[in-house]
């Protein structure tokens, strides 16, 4: 069976059912379980008729006692004992059954949410993901997923057949004597009030459980990502005291849910117990005035003994119902997210492409920002020449990233244009806007595959000559020397290279794409000068002839541009050569200053390390 799904079988994201039931927040999975359901509806049939057959060997035991072995006669005893032993096989073999079909369709099940999830994950804004934890994330996708498969494997078929079960052995019991029935009965009132009462309390407590794990699970991985760091400051102690707080907490809450589970187990396990008492008192005497026989007698408890595993196992498949249920609400939390970042209705397409980028009074503020706040990108109006090479330069936070963050819709204006060759950007398809730009990150993420895949990201079907000249460009060179060349796997997120081996690759990485518009975040931050050089001569053969706006933070990346745009608390305030704005922008000479201040400091620091 296939892990993916149609996309007509997929759920509508959007606003889910307020305060939904238990039933209707895990039928919001029916979708994914549905090409499954056949099977569990299989194991269903099986486990009902070994539950079933469980109730009928106590018939044949009362028709044993009242008897062959009332009547003294052996002869009817064998054919007896083998009739219970021919019910016991086939209990047995129905429950073999019952795990055949069940096993393997809820794995497809959790595959088929698990993709869907990840999917959705992709295709959510930046946004989204500045607002959750990754480890809420990865909970979801590993924890709360498991639950649900558990609970389609094994919850739902023994929930409904030992419900059914219960039903069906309440019935005989009712036939044998309404008394002893009706004591049964009365006694399991008190179950069903509980049971109540425990699903709005344990219901809370098992959503809080699986946040917690998700926030213990983000504490890890900062850790884990974050060790370099950790080791470097001593900080070792101070993050194992952090990740015991939240251990702690989520300990306590596990302490809590077994508590609600333990008083759950004390009525389950009581309740029938009393009820044993009461009928066995009433059993001797009804037997003893004759309106009861004693094979009947033996048979009602030998019915209330198959019954009792039943009772007994409405508290743990409750328990992993509401676990369940919350699952299914945090799963449905990250797809009803709201994209806001998607494809348009009817989308257009670039005729003529010639490279020209324009923002066009473009706004940004960030959804979480106080009102009464200034936008973080506020009108700015700035046009790149097709062809041309754009510097834009500015004092650490004036929206430099955020600026040329929109030209791909990594975020999207929340006012103005971004406009591709006179196109708005929102107008096309993210496909066709990512094939005309191409970007490349400070912060340069690599990913845990080998570094042909990793150049190739945008461009897998790119020529050999083409990962090899990107790659010179990028002074990349160095891949040759790896073990495996180009083969050779980087590690998780590149952490096996340095950051100037990362940064090459990831510049690379934009080159090999070969767009039309190449928008660069300050690239070379962690290039010595001498490798800086070499990149910079080589990115001068190609923005020769692509479009490109580069974030500049040293002085050698503004003369790569043939125009500099300063920006200054999210508006351009100056635009023109280098030497222009030196002569004519007091700001922008002091922009300049600072960063050739700045790079010095790095170059001195660099001269101490490798002294």
């Amino acid at each position: 069976m296939s892990a993916t799904i149609q996309a007509e079988h997929l759920p509508e994201p959007g606003v889910p059912p307020k305060k939904p039931s238990t039933f209707r927040a895990i039928m919001r999975v029916y979708p994914y379980a549905k090409p499954a359901m056949p099977r569990i509806y299989m194991g269903m049939i099986a486990a009902l008729l070994a539950g079933l057959v469980a109730l009928a060997i106590p018939l044949v035991l009362q028709q044993l006692v009242d008897g062959p072995l009332s009547k003294g006669d052996p002869g009817q005893v064998w054919p007896a004992a083998l009739a219970v032993l021919g019910l016991g096989i086939v209990e047995a073999v129905m429950i073999a059954l019952r795990r055949w079909f069940v096993l393997t369709p809820g794995t497809h099940i959790e595959a088929r949410m698990r993709n869907s999830l990840y999917n959705r994950l992709q295709a959510l804004p930046v946004a989204f993901h500045d607002r959750w934890q990754s480890g809420q994330l990865l909970s979801r996708a590993i924890s709360d997923l498991s639950l649900i498969r558990r609970w389609f494997s094994f919850g739902i078929v023994l929930l409904v057949v030992n419900l059914i079960t219960i039903m069906v052995g309440f019935g005989i019991l009712l036939s044998w004597s309404w008394i002893l029935g009706l004591v049964f009965i009365v006694c399991s009132i008190p179950l069903w009030i509980y049971g109540y009462v425990f699903e709005e309390k344990y219901s809370t407590i098992a959503r809080r459980s699986q946040d917690q794990a998700g926030d213990l699970a983000t504490a890890v991985e900062e850790s884990v990502h974050g060790i370099r760091v950790l080791k470097a400051f001593g900080r070792g102690k101070h993050a194992l005291k952090n990740f015991t707080t939240r251990a702690e907490d989520l300990q306590g809450t596990e302490i809590e849910k077994a508590k609600a589970i333990a008083g759950i187990w004390l009525w389950l396990v009581l309740v029938p117990d009393v009820a044993f008492a009461l009928c066995l008192f009433g059993g001797v005497w009804l037997a003893s005035v004759g309106e009861l026989s004693v094979g009947e007698l033996f048979a009602f408890f030998a019915t209330a003994a198959v019954l009792r595993w039943p009772v007994e196992s409405i508290g743990f498949l409750l328990s992993m119902t509401f676990d369940t249920r919350t699952a299914a609400d945090r799963f449905f939390e990250v797809l009803d997210a709201e994209n806001t970042i998607v494809d348009p209705l009817q989308p257009k397409t670039i005729v003529d492409p010639r490279g020209e980028l324009r923002f066009k009074d473009v706004h940004f503020r960030y959804q979480d920002s106080p009102t009464g706040v200034p936008d973080l990108i506020n009108g700015v109006d700035l046009t790149i020449r097709p062809g041309e090479t754009m510097a834009l330069v500015g004092l650490t936070g004036s929206g430099k990233t955020t600026l040329v963050s929109l030209a791909t819709r990594i975020y999207d204006v929340t006012g103005g244009a971004v406009l591709v060759d006179g196109v708005d950007a929102r107008d096309l398809t993210l496909d066709e806007l990512r094939t005309h730009l191409a970007m490349a990150f400070e912060d340069a993420t690599l990913f845990s595959t080998s570094v042909r895949e990793n150049v190739l990201l945008g461009r897998p079907d790119a020529r050999e000559e083409d990962l090899l000249e990107a790659l010179a460009i990028a002074q990349a060179d160095f891949v040759h020397e790896l073990p495996d060349g180009l083969d050779t796997v980087v590690g998780e997120e590149g952490m096996s290279l340095s950051g100037g081996q990362r940064q090459r690759l990831a510049l690379a990485r934009a080159v090999a794409a070969r767009p039309r518009i190449l928008v660069l975040d300050d690239p070379l931050s962690a290039l010595d000068v001498d490798t800086e050089a070499l990149v910079e001569a080589a990115l001068r053969r190609v923005l020769a002839t692509t479009t490109a706006l580069i974030v500049a933070h040293r002085p050698s990346t503004v003369m790569l541009a043939d125009r500099v745009a300063l920006l200054e608390a999210g508006r351009i305030t100056a635009v023109g050569t280098h030497s222009e704005l030196l002569a004519t922008s007091a700001h922008y000479a002091f922009v300049i200053s600072s960063l050739e201040d700045e790079n010095r400091r790095e170059t001195r620091m660099r001269t101490e390390v490798e002294l």
